[in-house]
């Protein structure tokens, strides 16, 4: 038998009502839950004992309430009927956003699974209703959005809005009025504690400031794949040229780019350490270690990167990152290298505290020629995270130039472009350049080498120009004798 209409209110109340909580609170106050449903103290003590006893909710009195397992997926799929309502009403009926809710609220218990299901399949399987809230699946599994607000996001750096979490007609209004909707790109340029205020910067370069109750609803999703990139890009190497080139005067230093990589694997018996430290404005930093290993000889390659950051959320460990790359073809007199690599991204990070926490791949093609006394790199390939939602999908391509200006001292200029769009959806792209000068210098000891370098990265996005500073540190040295 289904659970009847003012069961479901009370378990999706419930639902909604923790998921606000605190971390460290665990039940929901029944006068919370009673003014959510505008209705007395007692008649929500009377119904919420009743869900008890049916193995729904947990009861503690004087404390509070919470979901079960069984409550919270009862409580999920209500949830999937209301979100997919209300999306089917604007897409498919035409309605407004502003107009939905309360048809949903009636409509949510009057629909099939049948028909639900069927609405989900003719809307392509959404991930978020017209609001950015997330859609639960069939099972009612329901992952939590990386996402942070207006008021905790970085400042001076683009962000993408992705959910609304107010329903009140007037402020989804004002947010429709002044282009603040879902899927729209602004910068937050500053914060008046004081004032309550919050200053953005929207994509036509108009600003406008609304209040810090305003910016807590909207929640924004800052682009990171320059960053992951910058992370994937140091597992390089600064060995010797690899067997198979038949280059003439081979480069002393190799493999030791920071943004784009270059396609070569390290020499049988040798591994190298390497430390980048990405400073992207006053308070936000990044530190990566990278150790590369080869596997039965130069031709196969594993690799780890373990990355620590400070963001405005906190600071710690983000997501691993674990790496195989092939030496598919040796670089030759008329051909370049080529090493394609594969990542595997961990979801170690926490999403909290905007540190990743969500799990995906990599794909890179690097290839590599020497021309005189300049290398040329250039790379392809993308980043997909499949969480469905924080999907992405973001292609990239990237060329270097360095200069042989002596043995041991380097120039380099390295470009990146990406293509991000933050629902793996090719209709709202955010393009992304980052443009490095730099150089590399090192020296070698006995059968070690240690390899120093610099670049300034201007990062250039449609209404933003940025400069950071991006160190490294590379020491490598032999496991084993060589053969």
């Amino acid at each position: 038998m289904s659970p009847s209409s003012t069961v479901e209110d009370y378990l999706k109340a419930i639902y909604q009502g923790t998921a606000g909580l605190e971390p460290k609170q665990r039940l929901l106050p029944m006068g919370q839950l009673a003014a959510t449903l505008d209705i007395s103290p007692g008649t929500a003590t009377t119904m919420v004992k009743t869900l008890a006893e049916s193995g729904l909710v947990e009861y503690e009195p004087y404390a509070g309430v919470m979901l079960t397992s069984a409550g919270k997926k009862l409580a999920t799929l209500v949830l999937r009927r209301h979100r997919l309502i209300e999306l089917f009403l604007v897409n498919v009926m035409g309605l407004k956003w502003d107009e939905v809710h309360e048809d949903a609220e009636q409509l949510e218990h009057a629909v099939s699974d049948r028909l639900v299901d069927r609405m989900d399949e003719m809307l392509g399987r959404p991930a978020t209703d017209p609001h950015g809230d997330p859609i639960p699946d069939s099972k009612g599994s329901l992952k939590p959005q990386n996402t942070q607000s207006l008021l905790t996001c970085p400042l001076d750096t683009e962000v993408k809005v992705v959910r609304v979490i107010d329903q009140d007609k007037p402020f989804l209004r004002f947010l429709e009025h002044h282009d603040l909707k879902p899927g729209q790109s602004i910068q937050v340029e500053a914060r008046d504690g004081v004032a309550d205020s919050v200053r953005l910067r929207k994509e036509n370069h108009q600003t406008i400031t609304i209040g810090t109750q305003a910016a807590s609803k909207l929640l924004v999703r800052a682009a990171q794949t320059l960053i992951l990139l910058a992370m994937l890009a140091l597992p390089a190497a600064a060995q010797p040229a690899p067997k198979g080139s038949n280059t003439t005067q081979p480069f002393e230093m190799l493999d030791n780019s920071f943004f784009v990589e270059e396609a070569f694997n390290q020499e049988a018996g040798i591994f190298q350490n390497i430390v980048g430290v990405n400073f992207r404005n006053r308070t936000e930093w990044e530190t990566t270690f990278t150790q590369e290993w080869p596997l039965l000889g130069w031709r196969h390659q594993l690799s780890y990167t373990v990355p620590y950051s400070t963001t405005g959320l906190g600071q710690g460990v983000g997501d691993l990152q674990l790496h195989y790359r092939l030496q598919a073809m040796p670089e030759t007199a008329t051909l370049p290298a080529f090493s394609p690599r594969l990542t595997l991204i961990l979801p170690s990070g926490s999403a909290s505290k905007n540190l990743g926490g969500t799990a995906g791949w990599q794909l890179n093609l690097p290839f590599s020629k020497q021309l005189g006394n300049s290398y040329l790199h250039w790379n392809a390939g993308f980043t997909h995270i499949p969480s469905e939602d924080n999907k992405t999908f973001t292609p990239h391509l990237a060329l270097s130039n360095i200069w042989r200006a002596s043995p041991m001292f380097q120039p380099m200029l390295e470009a990146v472009i990406e293509f991000e769009d933050a629902q793996a959806e090719a209709t709202n792209w955010t393009t992304v350049w980052t443009l490095a000068p730099g150089f590399r210098t090192g020296w070698n000891v006995g059968n070690t080498q240690t390899i120093l370098g610099f670049s300034v990265p201007v990062i250039i996005t449609k209404n933003q120009v940025s400069v950071g500073a991006f160190g490294y540190f590379s020491y490598e040295l032999p496991f084993s004798t060589k053969p």
